[in-house]
């Protein structure tokens, strides 16, 4: 890439400066509630133990309020002032829903907090009909759905987010940043109050002529990370925006002139796209892992469904199965609200096709199905509570066994080796072993190392009948610093018949003591039942 067009990054800054507000009326109004009597309305938080105001509508904008200033002096201005808390969480949500909204556009969104983003949109205005406007459709948009907006355009993402404080709507050149914001005030880079009081204090007033002295006065006075600063918003390079969410490897959408809300035209919409992003994906020998579709509703929101699979999917009947077993299975139905107007299905992790011979191996076939079996199952009730068991290199027992998602381990429990059962001979493990050993109680057990006589689980007496033991089975003191004790295994069948796996937690007069230093009986535990 020449350096000529790698300048020609084009940044879109977007501004809700009423935001805590704004969401506070959203909600009122999905209500049916409106805002009484149309009262000026703030919201304020605590600052040096003193209420201030953190954000306030147009009505209270126009007595005179300003952010920052205290709630006593407000209310003197303002006795019927309607005053609410803030909520920085709440803000936090909304506008990360705003960005969800905003995908709609480009998928390279960065948040600029506290009430900001960041949309890269190069290479994708001309979708909407160049910059003027996509800026006018965001703008437009977002203040339907209740929202005061500012936006700007420019080449680097500090000279527009000044532009949106300072000159809403404006849209810069590449190359015209110096000159878009000479005549701004220092305080609209946001340095800080104790820069822009020393640039003030200095006798630069604007951002022109903080830029007609030489840098290393200006890194020299106020630090290399203002003349950064200052150099992004002068178009001077940038630092690159860090999206919120990782490019998808494919992207394929709908857009609706007319939003769609049925079940039918949204399985149809998938099925289309998902034929789109297979011929995508074929042309590269490429299969999806895993799945994203996005519906975007007219009031502003999103939601998203993921799936996942145990092998590359390259057939597009496989991902239109998959979503319609997890539309299928929502404990929170898909919503349309007032219709869907853009569905987009992305592959957001995709690995080359290893192309096999599968005519003649039969082996190959019942792996395609496991695989498939599993992948609706995951899609269904999650792909966390389908597992596989995998053995690991370790002789403490509830450790010997690890549970792994199925999707990405089935080839690894195909393959693994698990220790040979001895002919005729039974089990040295029980069929069910506890995650937590559960404690008996031993009234008495021959020592040192004799098995208990009689134990009570769960309330109920066992008679010990039989045994075979003890399997002595000490802890891995290199990774757990001596902090576990020896244990002593024994296989027990209780009168009944029913058989168990017991231990004695510590060695007699060896591992285990009381708090005056002598020697204590050892806990006792079950770890499993045999079948």
């Amino acid at each position: 890439m020449s350096a000529s067009s790698a300048s020609r990054r084009r940044i879109l800054s977007l501004w809700l400066p009423r935001l805590p507000i704004d969401r506070i009326q959203r909600f009122f109004n999905s209500a049916g509630l409106g805002k009484a009597n149309h009262e000026p309305s703030i919201v304020v938080i605590k600052d040096n133990n003193a209420l201030v105001i953190h954000a306030l509508d147009e009505a209270a904008e126009r007595l005179g309020l300003y952010i920052g200033q205290p709630l006593a002096n407000a209310r003197a201005m303002c006795p019927d002032l309607k005053v609410f808390d803030a909520d920085v969480a709440a803000d936090a949500k909304t506008l990360s829903d705003v960005a969800d909204w905003c995908d709609r556009f480009t998928p390279l969104v960065a948040l600029d907090p506290p009430h900001g983003l960041f949309l890269d949109i190069t290479g994708c205005a001309h979708l909407f009909g160049g910059e003027a406007a996509l800026l006018t459709t965001l703008v437009r948009a977002l203040a339907r759905q209740g929202f005061a907006v500012g936006a700007a355009i420019a080449g680097t993402s500090i000279c527009a987010r000044t532009l949106t404080r300072q000159a809403s709507s404006s849209i810069v050149a590449d190359g015209g940043e110096a000159a878009a914001i000479e005549r701004f005030p220092v305080s609209a880079l946001g340095a800080g109050e104790a820069i822009t009081t020393g640039l003030r204090r200095a006798g630069l007033k604007t951002i022109g002529d903080v830029a007609s002295r030489a840098p290393s006065e200006i890194t020299a006075r106020f630090g290399a990370r203002f003349s950064t600063l200052l150099a992004h918003a002068l178009g001077q390079g940038d630092a690159p925006i860090s999206p919120r969410k990782p490019l998808p490897d494919y992207i394929v959408e709908k857009r609706f002139a007319e939003p769609i809300a049925t079940d039918t035209m949204i399985a149809m919409t998938l099925s289309r796209l998902a034929d789109m992003l297979i011929a995508s994906m074929e042309k590269q020998g490429k299969g999806a892992r895993r799945l994203e579709a996005a519906f975007f509703r007219t009031d502003g929101v999103v939601r998203a469904i993921m799936v996942e699979t145990g092998r590359p999917v390259t057939k597009s009947a496989v991902i239109d199965r998959l979503f319609r077993e997890r539309l299928d299975a929502l404990a929170d139905p898909l919503d349309p609200g007032f219709g869907f107007d853009m569905v987009r299905l992305s592959a957001s992790r995709t690995e080359i096709v290893v192309q096999e011979q599968r005519d003649l191996d039969a082996h190959v076939h019942d792996n395609d199905e496991l695989a498939a079996l599993i992948d609706r199952i995951a899609a269904r009730i999650g792909g966390k509570r389908v597992v596989v068991h995998l053995p690991e290199d370790t002789h403490i027992p509830e450790c010997a066994v690890m549970a792994a998602p199925a999707q990405h381990h089935l080839a690894a429990a195909m393959q693994a080796e698990w220790p040979a059962r001895v002919e005729s001979e039974p089990p040295l493990r029980p069929l069910r072993l506890f995650d937590k050993p559960e404690p008996i109680k031993v009234p008495f057990a021959a020592v040192p190392d004799g098995p208990p006589h009689q134990f009570t689980w769960r309330r109920a007496l066992h008679a010990v009948v039989r045994v075979e033991g003890p399997e002595r089975i000490a802890m891995e003191w290199w990774r757990q610093d001596g902090k576990q004790l020896t244990r002593d295994y024994f296989r027990i069948e209780d009168a009944e018949g029913l058989r168990f796996w017991i231990f004695r937690d510590g060695l007699y007069e060896g591992e285990v003591f009381d708090g005056d230093g002598k020697p204590a009986s050892p806990g006792w535990y079950v770890h499993g039942l045999f079948a």
